[in-house]
């Protein structure tokens, strides 16, 4: 890691990282997180800190709860680091993260990001319990063949690729029984094994376009500003050019895939050093060692790993004078 974490890639996680209490180590030592997780509560009328540090795991399940519950604490930990001295090369997230890395790359307020993920969650829910659906994760073939597995069963139902998260770990999203018969395909080509997803919805598909043109018109209602440093979107695998570049792709996103493997390969392409991941959990240190053996990762999702990254930046932060 550099000293100022100037080649750094600072990435935040998506659904599927929280548990309980990930956020009591942010409130109990930090006031930087406190004030975020008090701006959060404010702004969305519910009790975020709480729910983030004496909360149930199914408290957290639900998914119009658990996406602002990541995001606050995503964003409470990236103040942290902030007022530590990190500068990062460039950002990213994973689906639901990439509203975080948006706020670090100032393309949204930290308002807008909470607001509009308080919308995202509550839509996404609401097709959950319309369309229950189901997802699953291969492990074991490469995405390709996944892709092709997923067209040889549309005559079961509607069967997509959500996430490309690694280059042998491939997430099948869509109507139950089609996701079903894709996964014994999987298994029948030669896959590891198939997962079942404990999800509230089915993400990243084209079942969550219903709900496209309803947030279309939640985005269009915050201001998207250019970004301040590089972000790599999860919908393209690419550089995010402009602010209303970024909220063309948080529409997109909502039915798109989640392009990890191509995240991971673009900033192998930058002077990246350091994968740092920002916020619970290290789900995404372990999709980026399994992209790229070589890289370095770093987490912060604990009071140790966070205190040991804080201490490596204000050791490193240049004294006033």
């Amino acid at each position: 890691m550099n000293s100022n974490s100037s080649a750094d890639l600072v990435m935040f996680p998506g659904q599927g990282s929280q548990r309980a209490g990930m956020a009591t180590h942010l409130l109990e030592r930090y006031p930087a997180a406190r004030r975020v997780f008090d701006e959060a509560d404010a702004v969305l009328g519910m009790p975020l800190s709480d729910i983030c540090t004496t909360g149930t795991a199914e408290e957290l399940a639900a998914t119009d709860i658990t996406q602002p519950a990541i995001l606050a604490t995503s964003l409470a930990t990236w103040q942290v680091l902030r007022e530590a001295g990190c500068t990062p090369g460039a950002v990213a997230g994973h689906s639901l993260g990439e509203y975080a890395a948006l706020v670090a790359a100032e393309v949204l307020t930290p308002e807008s990001a909470l607001r509009l993920v308080q919308v995202r969650g509550r839509l996404m829910a609401e097709v959950g319990r319309k369309q229950p659906g189901a997802m699953a994760a291969v492990l074991g073939l490469s995405a390709e063949q996944v892709v092709r597995i997923c067209e040889q069963a549309r005559g079961t139902g509607l069967v997509e690729v959500a996430n490309f998260n690694e280059p042998t770990q491939t997430v099948l999203s869509g109507e139950a029984a089609a996701v079903e018969a894709a996964g014994r395909a999987a298994l029948l080509e030669g896959a590891e094994k198939v997962v079942a997803l404990k999800v509230g919805a089915p993400f990243h598909c084209s079942l969550m376009s219903a709900i496209e043109e309803e947030f279309a018109g939640e985005l269009a209602g915050h201001s998207f500003a250019d970004p301040v440093l590089p972000v790599i979107s999860s919908v393209t695998g690419d550089h995010v050019r402009s602010g209303e570049q970024a909220r063309e792709l948080l529409r997109r996103q909502l039915s798109g895939p989640v392009r990890w493997v191509d995240v991971v390969r673009r900033a192998g392409g930058l002077p990246t050093e350091t994968y740092i991941e920002v916020g619970p959990g290290r789900v995404l240190n372990g999709l980026v060692r399994r992209t790229d053996p070589d890289a370095r990762v770093a987490s912060t999702g604990d009071e140790k790993r966070l205190g040991a990254l804080v201490g490596t930046l204000s050791a490193a932060a240049p004294v006033p004078v």
